[in-house]
This record gives structure tokens, sequence and C-alpha cells, in this order.
């Protein structure tokens, strides 16, 4: 058992943000974050702070010429040498007690709950995040710390076994060994959080390597680790290019696992690479990786109408649309289409657009010139395959990547509007005839990560519990906004490994079963 009594799980509360202390403790802290900007950072390999003459600029998607933090650009052998200072550690951490290793985290998600509001607001100014989207964040990477540190205790249990007559047998979850943590830039701590601490807590060493987009983030989640009493080596963070840092972390022999969540294009990458055996490596290379999504929500003839129209714009807006999970389709029985339309779009509409650091903005910028350049092209594109009936450019005047909110009516289930992720503020809208169409069309892309389904019949709700083919599934609500504990997150088909992120069966895509027999008659 741990050092401490452990209590059941709880997730951790939201900020009421309709607090006056809330909100002046959070303005506080946006203040705080801001006199930080342009600060130099070093990668952490081993016991050892390491910079470089090249540099990478994280900057703010609310105006790019303000530079959040300034980071090394860690080539191959910044990657190579922190494998090697994680593989050393491994050595002794694989042999900390459970309990202890439990404790790590249960001290880091104290320290996170003292800094919420400081590692929230560096996600408003790095990531472009509202209030609420960047307390939910870091929420959730708290609540990822206390559950795995729970299964942890769970998973170092005697497990049951059947039991013969002269033989003594036991069943141990042991480490696998270093692993290479690649997290994305749309949760940057929660998900970095997540994949790290539950390797981590497994008895494994880690590299880190964050997305240049929310490298100061990433940054935090060791500094805090280390505040946690976390041994040198064990959490090493090696900022730097996919192609030269991330690539060697992949194909390195002595990397046993690599946790992956990003796009589906580098995702097949990094499952490619790491398919290939390297001299020196005895062992075929674990991957878990979360990857894309094109999320449906179906609205059937019998739906609230209201309810559905609210869900759909929560899903397909919230964080400009740049989640996993959003909702990228909303397919439509005909018999309600338009009532709904006219009831989505004045929704849409009414949504405020601006500076995340306002706690009245709902919608901030993309994350970049990149996805801003790709979001918009998609738009023009979609113009020639719908009917555009709100949005559909860049907000005017704004220093940053801001693009209005966009409704694309009438889209074909086999355009490139219906197939193809986005990853920004574009929610294409799908007639279906019936309820029965409404579920072919929802299956009929290549993903399978989220969906929902707004209907009031029974039988067609067990239907979509059987027929719609995703990881995480809905009914009568929103697509996006999983809960650690509550609802285990993880997609089919080119949505990834369905690792179920925040479930009972997460710890072991990090574990390994050894059993011991020995014969006692």
């Amino acid at each position: 058992m741990a050092s401490r009594p452990v209590a059941e799980f709880v997730n951790e509360p939201f900020t009421d943000f309709s607090r006056p202390e809330n909100q002046k403790a959070f303005r506080e802290a946006l203040f705080r974050v801001e006199q930080t900007f342009g600060r130099e950072y070093s990668l952490v390999i081993g016991a050892e702070s390491v910079t470089t003459a090249e540099k990478i600029r994280s900057l703010s998607p609310t105006d790019p010429s303000r530079i959040v933090g300034v980071f090394p650009r860690g080539t191959a052998d910044h990657a190579n040498a922190a494998v090697e200072a994680a593989l050393r550690a491994f050595e002794t951490w694989r042999f900390v007690p459970p309990a202890e290793r439990a404790d790590v985290l249960f001290r880091a998600a104290a320290i996170m709950r003292r800094r919420k509001h400081d590692l929230s607001a560096l996600m408003v100014h790095e990531v472009g995040k509202s209030w609420p989207e960047a307390d939910g964040d870091t929420a959730e990477a708290i609540d990822f710390l206390e559950f795995y540190a729970r299964e942890m205790l769970r998973y170092a249990e005697p497990q049951p076994l059947v039991r013969i007559a002269g033989e003594k047998n036991e069943l141990a979850y042991i480490p696998l060994g270093v692993g290479a943590i690649i997290p994305p830039w749309n949760f940057p701590l929660a998900i970095l959080t997540g994949m790290a601490s539950a390797a981590i807590v497994a008895g494994n060493t880690v590299v880190v390597k964050p997305s240049s987009d929310s490298a100061a983030i990433g940054f935090q989640f060791v500094d805090v680790m280390r505040e946690a009493g976390l041994p040198p080596g064990v959490c090493n963070y090696v900022s730097g290019g996919g192609s030269d840092a991330g690539e060697a972390l992949v194909a390195h022999p002595k990397v046993r696992f690599i946790a992956f969540t990003g796009s589906k294009e580098v995702g097949l990458h990094i499952n490619e690479l790491a398919a290939k055996p390297r001299p020196g490596q005895i062992w075929i290379k674990r991957v878990v990786a979360e990857m894309g999504g094109k999320d449906s929500i179906v609205v059937d003839a019998d739906a609230d109408v209201d309810a559905a129209a609210a869900g759909v714009t929560q899903s397909a807006f919230g964080y400009q649309g740049q989640k996993c999970s959003a909702c990228s389709r909303a397919i439509v029985v005909e018999k309600v289409y338009d009532e709904f339309c006219k009831k989505l779009v004045a929704k849409v509409q009414a949504l405020k657009v601006g500076d995340p650091a306002d706690p009245a903005t709902f919608m901030g910028p993309v994350i970049n010139a990149s996805a801003e350049r790709s979001i918009l092209e998609y738009i023009e594109h979609g113009k020639k395959e719908g009917k555009l009936a709100t949005g559909g450019k860049k907000l005017p005047g704004a220093k940053g990547h801001f693009i209005e909110p966009t409704v694309i009516l009438d889209v074909d289930p086999a355009a490139r509007l219906s197939q193809e992720e986005i990853f920004g503020p574009v929610l294409a809208v799908l007639k279906a005839k019936d309820f029965d169409q409404a579920l072919e069309i929802a299956n009929n892309t290549e993903f399978g990560l989220t969906g929902a389904v707004y209907t009031r019949d029974r039988k067609k709700l067990e239907k979509a519990k059987s027929l719609f083919h995703v990881g995480n599934l809905y009914l009568n609500r929103k697509c996006t906004g999983a809960l650690v504990g509550v609802h285990p997150f993880g997609g089919f088909n080119m949505s990834g490994t369905d690792s179920k992120a925040g479930g009972r069966d997460y710890l072991l895509l990090f574990l390994q079963a050894k059993s011991m027999s020995e014969k006692t008659g």
C-alpha cells in the first residue's frame, strides 16, 4: 500500500469563473505568465540542463509577434543522449516500489493544484485556449496523475490465479523499459501528463519530445515532476523537430515503446518506423498511437432540436474545433433538417471570437500560420461542395490566426469536407433520409473516434450502440469532454490503437506480465 491512505478517485472540479475571486486570480495568473515571455529554456537530459546554438521559438497564436519561450533545437544526438540517460535511470527506477512511484504522482497532482491557474494561463497564451478550455486541460492532467497512481497500486496487488496442488504461482506486472512520449499541442498538458505519468508510474523511464507549438507547457510538466521528487533521468525533455529528434527517438534500438498522440499521417509513419528492427534491438516495439477523427453527430427526426443544435455548436467550435473528438459533421434527418440548420446557424453566429485572455471569448485563434492556411483552403474548397451558411474567412483586422466559425450546409457524404480531418472551426452539415441512412453515413469514413446521437427513441439509441463504430459514443449529449475514469478515451480504425486513456486498461500498455511458478511439493 501507499505511504498514506488513498481515497477513492474523484474528478478534479472545474473552476467556477462566474465567481469574482476566481476571475481575479486567473487575471493575475495571466499577468504572471506574461512576465515570463521570451524566457530561454533548456533540454533536460539526466541531471543536466543542455542548450544549443539553434533555437525554436514558441509564438502566441493570438499575436505571433509575441514570443512565449525560446527553446533549444534538439538534434538526433540529443535524443540519443536522452535515451541513454533514461536507460541508466531505468536500472534503478524499475525497482522502486510501486507505492513510492505512485506517491510521486500524488505529489505532482498536489503541485499542479497549487499552480493550476498559472498552468492554465500559459495555455491561454501559448496555444490560444479560452479560460474554461485551459482550466479543463489542467483539471484533466491532475485527474490522470491521481487516477494512474491508484491504478498502479491496483496492478501491484497480488493477481488472482487458479490454484493447483504442489505449486506456488504468481503473476506480476513489470515495466517495459525506455519510452518516447510524443504529445500534441492541442491538449498540451493533459495528454502529455497522461501518457508520461502512466509510463513513469509503471516503472518505465521516458524521453518527452513536445510539439514546438507547446514547448513551454511541456517544460512545465517536467518541472512539476522534478519538484515532486522524480529522480534525474526518469523523465527527460528534448525539444526539437519531429524529423530530427523525433525520428531518432522512434528509431533508437533501446526505445521499448512509443506513446504518440497527433495526426493520422504522423502516427502511421511512427508505426512504420517503429516496426523496423535496428541493430542491437531485442524486442518488438510497442506503439500506442491516438490519431485523428472525422466525428459525426446524428440528429434524428424526433430529437430535441434545440439541445442538438447546442451540442453540435459546442462540439464543433469548442477550442476552435482543434480536438480529435470535435464534431466536424452533423448528419441530420431530413424531417428536421431545415429547423436544425436555422437554429444551428443562429447559435454559431452568437459565438464570441477574440482574444482568449478575455473571459467572454468562446473561440480564440487556431494554432499557427500553417493551420490557418490549411483551414482556409478547406473552406474555399467546401464552398464548392456545399452552401456556406456562416463564417468562411479570417477574422478582419486580427493580428493572430483567427478564423470565423464556419458552417457549410448540404454537403455530400463522399465530399472532401465530409471525409478529411480539417482540425479547425469548420462544420459540414449533411442530410439523411432517415435514421438508418444517417448511421450509414456516420460510419463512412476511415476514422472511428467519437460520435453522438440525438433521439428520443430508445430502440434507435440501442441500434446506435450496436452499429455506430466509434471508440467513444455519446447519446443525447455533445461528443467532446471525456472525463478521466468516466469515459475511457480512444478510437477505432485510423483513429488509432484505441488506448482507452483514463480507463482501467490503460496502464497495461506500459506493463508486461511475468508469470512465476515454484514447485512446493
